[in-house]
């Protein structure tokens, strides 16, 4: 099941340059570039000729894609402009383009109906470009479904079972004050755990020596764009009030992009306000939550390998898992309100 009119992380902006980079997005291969002058470019990565990814080929002036089997060439425009050996070039020889957009150190691509893609609707990741924050990014492949990772970050239970060494602890499922609710756009999960320890991720970042009152502020737009609040401050200081003093505060962003129905292109950047301009914090503070994340992609790697095993095995539902049900129940509406004009319109075409 994949949102098509959607915009999703295909690459981060380093990733591209003026040498073709494939990656398979929703089961579409796709070939990236820049022109001489830094424009991004998305086209299919498939030649019409043999099907040869064009990825493997080379750039020829500023925005040529030459395949490597046969020599054909085809513009930013995916028109083929010659074919050598011969002055006929047949109508066919033609290659999809997708819209590109580059914004917040990403490079967004929009998968669907090319004249419903508005840039507007790129959902603020401005934390990695804002000078009052420290950020760095990074990139997982993921080997299962993209919705397990919305479910994972959704319920942040799992922090006291697969993080205990960095930025999880028992008081996260023993003593939260949770709220799940729906927005105009998704859904929202807040949780409180007031006057207990911090993890241990939390005492090295900020050298917390007793109790902390710790939120974590969940919010989640379809299909995958999923940005975390969270921080802590000394036990008692007010921040339940809005009062966050002598503490850390920081901003866990994530965007999944599917490859397959069983893999995902994992996007995801951790932000801090305290010692923004600190190289030194913004890699300490990034390297605990990486060690966190792999764990996780393990998680989800061997929960794909048993639904794989049984799709249709029975699974049960507790308290924790609001949040990430309500998510699944807005992407099968959205999923079937989108099927539905696509029905509408083959039927108005035949």
């Amino acid at each position: 099941m994949f949102l098509k009119n959607y915009w999703y992380v295909a690459a981060s902006s380093s990733e591209i340059g003026r040498k073709p980079f494939r990656r398979v997005i929703m089961n579409e291969p796709v070939a990236l570039y820049r022109t001489e002058n830094g424009t991004p470019i998305a086209l299919e990565d498939r030649c019409p000729h043999r099907r040869l990814p064009l990825s493997m080929g080379k750039l020829i002036g500023d925005d040529v894609l030459q395949c490597h089997y046969h020599g054909l060439r085809f513009d930013r425009t995916g028109a083929c402009v010659q074919v050598p050996g011969q002055d006929l070039i047949p109508p066919t020889a033609r290659i999809k383009t997708y819209p590109l957009v580059e914004r917040y150190k990403w490079l967004w691509i929009w998968m669907g109906d090319p004249a419903l893609a508005d840039p507007a609707a790129i959902p603020d990741y401005h934390w990695f470009d804002d000078p009052n924050w420290g950020a760095k990014s990074d990139y997982l492949h993921a080997k299962c479904n993209w919705q397990l990772i919305n479910d994972n970050l959704l319920d942040l239970t799992h922090l006291a079972f697969v993080h205990e060494t960095t930025i999880g602890n028992m008081a996260l499922v023993e003593h939260a004050a949770v709220r799940v609710q729906r927005t105009p756009q998704g859904v929202q999960v807040t949780r409180w755990i007031i006057d207990q320890p911090a993890p241990p991720a939390f005492v090295k970042i900020g050298g917390f020596t007793g109790n902390v009152d710790r939120w974590q502020i969940i919010d989640y737009t379809p299909p995958s764009y999923i940005r975390l609040d969270v921080g802590a401050t000394p036990t008692g200081t007010g921040a339940p009030e809005g009062r966050r003093v002598g503490g850390i505060e920081m901003r866990n962003l994530n965007a999944m992009t599917p490859e397959t129905e069983t893999t995902t292109h994992y996007f995801w950047g951790q932000a801090h306000d305290f010692e923004p301009h600190n190289k030194d914090m913004t890699e300490r503070v990034f390297q605990q939550i990486k060690t966190a994340f792999l764990e996780d992609v393990s998680v989800f790697s061997a929960q794909q390998e048993n639904i794989d095993l049984d799709p249709g095995a029975p699974q049960v539902d507790i308290n924790a898992d609001s949040g990430g049900i309500q998510a699944r129940r807005i992407v099968a509406k959205l999923y079937a309100d989108e099927q539905a004009v696509v029905a509408a319109s083959v039927t108005a075409a035949e």
